[in-house]
């Protein structure tokens, strides 16, 4: 039970948020978004119980992960998949709980998924450089440090609630410094990963849906720039005209990355890449840049991001049923909780006699 099942909370809770907020009217889409959100809760309440449950019993193998290069950098979903529940209290879960009883659920869950953000995106990259010993750069990298960009990204919907003055703007600044610490650290590690594949050729098939969490740092970023200029208000005219230069030109990147990514899924497909809980990574990577194109959205009035928004939601969908349909199938089988096999037996000592 790694912390790498985070990455079905959050993916669940991505559907919820990006599809409250899309441009269109669909009869009974919000009242789908809502119970995805729902799902997402209860995931992350059973996930949380479980992972408890974990480090009581099982503490040497939970201290080991935090040294495992590959499962490491996992420790920052169970941060994101408390932000992004959190954030989606507020978008859609008080149509059910109520204003009062969503904002401080929300509240809870988003301060306990920022501090363990902070911690993660700190704890992780030294790990990484004192105790990890790896062969080649991971899009896994990403994990940890982008962890504070999704509470930069959630941040003003609660600061929103905030009276004027110093609480709200503390936490507005707050957002604005985890945004640009989460971005450059990213921009450290993306260029590893795109030299990573261009040097060695395509990740083992297995790995390959871990190239799209790329995305992640493009999308939220542009998602986070979109709702601190809105957060800004008139008191900073040019928020919305800094969020556009830089969204846009973010998004192009963010598409053509998605472009390659999907060309190199559909490579490893076709030579038989089976389920694996990487498959979590056609989900919430994918909903960022949905959310960040609904800001663009309302910041230019233009067409076509309405548009693209839609395309890429349907993509999402998309991959969260292929994702969530292999993980029911692992779990009913067992195959996704089985714990690790017996090690083999050393022969003992013993004489023998050669001729």
């Amino acid at each position: 039970m790694g912390p790498q099942w985070y990455a079905a909370v959050m993916g669940t809770a991505i559907v919820g948020s990006a599809g409250a907020a899309l441009p269109v009217r669909v009869p009974g889409l919000r009242t789908a978004c809502t119970a995805m959100w729902a799902l997402s809760l209860l995931a992350l309440l059973a996930l949380v119980a479980a992972r408890a449950a974990h480090w009581t019993h099982h503490r040497d193998r939970a201290r080991a992960h935090l040294l495992d290069p590959a499962v490491a950098p996992f420790h920052g979903c169970a941060a994101m998949a408390l932000v992004s529940v959190g954030g989606g209290t507020l978008l859609v879960g008080r149509d059910w709980l109520g204003a009062g009883a969503a904002v401080a659920l929300g509240a809870v869950l988003y301060a306990a998924g920022t501090l363990a953000g902070l911690a993660t995106a700190a704890a992780v990259p030294y790990l990484m450089v004192v105790r990890h010993r790896v062969a080649e750069p991971s899009p896994l990298w990403l994990l940890p440090v982008v962890a504070p960009m999704v509470s930069a990204a959630q941040g003003p919907l609660f600061a929103a609630r905030l009276p004027p003055g110093e609480a709200r703007g503390t936490l507005l600044a707050l957002c604005l410094a985890m945004c640009g610490a989460s971005l450059l650290a990213s921009l450290l590690v993306v260029p590893l990963v795109f030299g990573r594949l261009v040097t060695g050729g395509p990740p083992p098939l297995a790995a390959t849906p871990a190239l799209l969490l790329v995305l992640g740092p493009l999308g939220q970023s542009t998602t986070a720039a979109n709702a601190l200029a809105d957060a800004a208000g008139p008191g900073v005219p040019y928020a919305a005209a800094l969020a556009v230069l830089y969204g846009v030109p973010v998004t192009g990147f963010a598409l053509l990355w998605l472009a390659l990514a999907g060309a190199l899924v559909v490579r490893a497909r076709r030579r038989g890449m089976r389920f694996a809980l990487t498959w979590w990574a056609f989900t919430f990577p994918v909903g960022t840049c949905v959310t960040g194109l609904e800001g663009l959205a309302g910041h230019t009035g233009l067409a076509v991001f309405p548009v693209v928004a839609v395309a890429l939601y349907g993509l999402l969908v998309a991959g969260w049923l292929a994702a969530a349909a292999g993980t029911v199938r692992g779990l009913l089988s067992g195959t996704l909780l089985a714990g690790p096999g017996p090690a083999p037996r050393v022969p003992g000592p013993g004489t023998a006699r050669t001729t």
